[in-house]
């Protein structure tokens, strides 16, 4: 390999790229933990380094074709002999695993979402002389696979922030249940789990020890937050006790599906100097007829109604929400 980079301690060194959304970023700073607890040397530069890692995303063609390009890129450059093994992770192998394998053999091993935690024993086994296994079906080489089982409890493994010195994502919970027609996210990551309140308490008050001032809560749907785990909705409570913890001055709330707000959690969010009244509300469409369609929970009715009370209850609220149009059996009549 051409500019081969090493680490001082003669460890190999792993170059780490980073697509999709905040909770894949969780997931890549995991595994970049877990890397360089095991000796690795781990960088964001590409060029010289013995492996690279890719997370990647794959819930839109759009995100397929950004790691498509991605990879290929890659690939030349392992062709020109300016980097080692390639290590494609995430949302995209779990997803289409089998066009990865038949388009893309180059690389050495793909890691499914539930496999984030085996990256040391992925990357062990991919430097070895058997980093690539022969198929009898397809008649050549296919990349090693690690697939584990994607409705595992969350993972609680440390992480190397990879945002800034004075903000990180804190993950609050896994997968989703909604099974919104449009969507494929619980089968790419799994029924939704919840992390024990005790577990999310403990990681926020090392971040800010840490110098972290605003924690970014994150989760395909954070009121649905503790319904699995505690029987109920707990996404108040929660709020209350991170509210609690001095050295954190803002909190930031990604994702709170409309229906899952009630009268507590309004309350909290207005009365809280903390929480930053910007919420991302993801309404999807407002007519009753596609909402049903899209196996959406509540009515354009029910939707309007939140917005108001939202706007008449947390004083300078600011609102932002996703849409989503050209649905099946949507005609002009519902796209108003």
């Amino acid at each position: 390999m051409k500019n081969n980079k090493k680490h001082e301690s003669g460890g190999a060194v792993v170059g780490v790229i980073s697509l999709g959304c905040s909770k894949n970023r969780v997931n890549t700073e995991q595994m970049m933990f877990l890397l360089s607890s095991a000796g690795y040397m781990i960088t964001g530069e590409t060029d010289g380094v013995d492996i690279i890692l890719i997370n990647t995303c794959g819930f839109i063609e759009s995100a397929k074709e950004e790691a498509f390009e991605t990879i290929n890129k890659l690939i030349a450059d392992k062709a020109a002999g300016k980097i080692g093994k390639i290590i494609v992770a995430g949302c995209m192998p779990q997803r289409h695993k089998e066009s990865i394998i038949e388009e893309l053999p180059e690389i050495d091993a793909i890691v499914g979402t539930g496999s984030f935690d085996d990256i040391v024993d992925v990357i062990e086994k991919a430097q070895g002389d058997g980093s690539l296994v022969f198929s009898k079906e397809s008649k050549r080489t296919v990349p090693l696979c690690f697939f584990g089982d994607v409705d595992a409890p969350v993972s609680e493994t440390p992480r190397v922030l990879s945002t800034s010195t004075v903000w990180a994502y804190l993950k609050i919970a896994e997968g989703c249940d909604n099974r919104c027609a449009y969507c494929s996210i619980p089968d790419i990551r799994g029924k939704f789990r919840s992390r024990p309140v005790e577990n999310i308490i403990e990681e926020a008050k090392k971040l800010a020890d840490s110098g972290i001032l605003e924690i970014v809560l994150v989760a395909q749907d954070l009121t649905m937050y503790g319904l699995d785990l505690y029987g109920e909705r707990r996404l108040s409570f929660l709020l209350g006790e991170l509210n609690k913890i001095k050295k954190i001055r803002w909190i930031r709330l990604h994702y709170l599906y409309p229906d899952g707000f009630d009268d507590g959690l309004i309350d909290v969010i207005a009365k809280s100097d903390k929480i930053l009244k910007y919420l991302d509300i993801p309404i999807q469409h407002i007519n009753d007829d596609i909402l049903t369609k899209m196996r959406r929970r509540g009515s354009g009715k029910q939707i309007r109604e939140l917005i108001n009370k939202l706007r008449e209850c947390i004083d300078g609220v600011v609102l932002i929400t996703s849409l989503i149009t050209g649905l099946p059996g949507e005609t002009d009549k519902e796209f108003i």
